[in-house]
């Protein structure tokens, strides 16, 4: 996935919702009353609450995340001392009408909690202040409508009937290790505080450049999990060239294996074939896929844990490189290369950027490509490389966004960070200053890298990267 030079906001969280008790019923059904048939009398109401078995899958045991998500919620209290903490997991998004998309909790409330596919709409996490140091931490939540309670069966946000069971509070208490309250406890101070301060943000995007040992892991998973979705993709290339809409399948096919091995894609699958594949953020994928054109699948599967790999490769839809093709993807991995050969701790984030493009500039100047320019600074060979070559990764595909550029892309690299490298050349059908035989091809190679004690490890290394790796790849797959 790439990333603009300049660091991108976070998306706006979205209010809670007002504190609800036990047995009220969600605006979601009032506003459907037209479409209900359910009886309302108190004879069916007292049926319905009535003869139900205790459940048998309650939650006792601490989450893997739990320890290392107290340790930076140890190290967030520290930074703020006196201050009061307000990080909302967030609320559902509304689809259309009384329908809702997926629920994913904020990536701070993640990030803090532990807790994550689905859990928890609604939620708030409330750090206040004690008299002499540290924080008193508490989880507000909605607990789950009992039987007895109209809701129970009547409100299809909340509803056991509807969703599903939930855990109780104490139940989250023992998976988290926080101590948990009914949402409608929240003291009334809190209420008007929607997401975290401006400088808890700040703290939490820099607090979350160095992944702990279970986020590292957590990569690890993504990453290969991604890397078996390439594999899947390979295989259902020529039911692509058939296809009207074949970027589609290409999608369909990644999507579909992400679903499958984890939550769902970190971000919305690139499957840009031939000219498509010089759109950076193509995600439309409402295009032919065509033989002797290149496919460039920019594609991460996000675990349950909502930690997100971000791999990109360009393959030969028919398998085979042209060599205009191959000499184009040779300039772009040489200066992948030239970043991953700079990358230990104690240089800048930014010269791994700086690395690539000095290659990149130097093979397109070579090539007649790139223009004579009066100053240096105008770097005109970035006209078919217009973004950045790296961003960090984690529960964010583009990690950290609320960072100060001085950490960020001035910062100084340590062991534990993880970030993407991904230099890329596109050279648009329409433009007049590049060769006629370039026009129309896009290519990007994204990997995703683990900063170590002495240098780096590519943790997507298992997927080929080579031009003759990749064909041989591709070949292998076709005839298993």
């Amino acid at each position: 996935m790439t990333r603009d030079d300049a660091i991108r906001p976070l998306r706006t969280i979205r209010p809670p919702p007002e504190p609800w008790e036990h047995g009220e019923v969600n605006d979601k059904v009032q506003t459907n009353k037209a479409r209900t048939t359910r009886p309302s009398t108190q004879e069916f109401k007292d049926f319905m609450g009535e003869h139900w078995a205790p459940h048998e899958d309650v939650e006792v045991t601490r989450i893997a995340a739990a320890p290392y998500a107290a340790e930076r919620r140890a190290r967030l209290s520290a930074r703020f001392p006196g201050e009061r903490i307000v990080v909302p997991a967030g609320t559902l998004k509304t689809r259309a009408n009384d329908t809702d998309y997926r629920f994913r909790p904020s990536s701070d409330f993640t990030y803090l909690t532990g807790l994550g596919i689905d859990r928890e709409p609604g939620a708030i996490l409330v750090f206040e202040p004690r008299e002499g140091e540290g924080h008193d931490v508490t989880l507000y939540l909605i607990p789950p409508a009992q039987p007895g309670d109209e809701g129970f069966y009547s409100d299809p946000a909340a509803g056991e009937f509807w969703i599903g069971r939930r855990p109780g509070l104490a139940e989250f208490a023992a998976m988290t290790g926080i101590e948990t309250r009914a949402l409608a406890d929240l003291p009334k101070g809190v209420r008007t505080a929607n997401q975290p301060s401006k400088k808890a943000r700040v703290a939490l995007s820099e607090m979350r450049f160095v992944k702990d040992e279970y986020e590292i892991q957590q990569l690890r998973d993504a990453v290969d999990a991604t890397i078996a979705g390439f594999e899947r993709v390979v295989p259902e290339l020529p039911r692509a060239i058939g296809h009207k809409r074949g970027e589609r399948v290409i999608e369909a096919t990644f999507d579909g294996h992400a679903r499958e091995e984890g939550n769902g894609v970190g971000y919305e699958t690139i499957a840009a074939s031939g000219p498509h594949a010089t759109t950076l953020h193509w995600i439309s994928n409402t295009g032919q896929v065509r033989a002797g054109d290149l496919l460039l699948l920019d594609a991460g599967v996000e675990v349950e844990s909502l930690y997100t790999a971000d791999i990109t490769r360009t393959l030969p839809v028919d398998g085979t490189f042209t060599a205009t093709q191959r000499r184009v993807y040779e300039i772009v991995l040489e200066a992948a290369d030239a970043a991953f050969a700079i990358v230990r701790p104690g240089i800048r984030f930014l010269d791994v950027h700086l690395a690539a493009m000095e290659v990149i500039e130097q093979r397109l100047t070579e090539w007649g490509i790139a223009p004579a320019q009066e100053d240096p600074e105008s770097k005109l060979y970035r006209r078919w490389m217009v973004h950045g070559t790296c961003h960090h990764l984690g529960l964010d595909v583009h990690d950290c966004a609320e960072a100060k550029r001085d950490l960020y892309l001035e910062g100084v690299l340590e062991p534990g960070m993880v970030f993407t490298i991904e230099p890329g050349l596109y050279f648009q059908e329409g433009d007049l200053a590049a060769p006629a035989e370039l026009r129309g091809i896009g290519i990007r190679i994204e990997d995703d890298v683990l900063v170590t004690e002495d240098g780096a490890e590519n943790l997507s290394a298992a997927l080929p990267r080579e031009v003759d790796a990749i064909e041989q790849w591709m070949a292998r797959l076709r005839r298993a």
